[in-house]
């Protein structure tokens, strides 16, 4: 990883596996941004429960203001389809 990356996490609550793939794969589209799944924290299945527990986004030197703002419309989409999501973290790494 180089220097002072973005990397958010957030979380929709309840939603399933293949839509977290199909939401990291929208934005994995957008030019200097990377994404990736972590699974849920608790141990035991529950089917009303994802199995994800959240996604990462981080941003790479080429992302820009265009880029961000294209990550940000690709959340709401879903966000107005699958309802809210939040953000678990946010951080500078280097």
């Amino acid at each position: 990883m180089s220097q002072n990356q973005l990397k958010e996490e957030i979380e929709f609550p309840g939603l399933p596996l293949a839509v977290y793939r199909e939401i990291a794969a929208h934005l994995q589209q957008v030019d200097g941004v990377e994404t990736g799944l972590y699974p849920a924290a608790y141990q035991q299945f529950d089917y009303k429960h994802s199995q994800i527990g959240g996604l990462w986004i981080q941003y790479n030197q080429r992302a820009n203001s265009v880029s961000r703002q294209r990550v940000a419309q690709i959340l709401a989409y879903y966000q107005n389809r699958y309802g809210a999501f939040r953000k678990i973290n946010s951080a500078i790494e280097q």
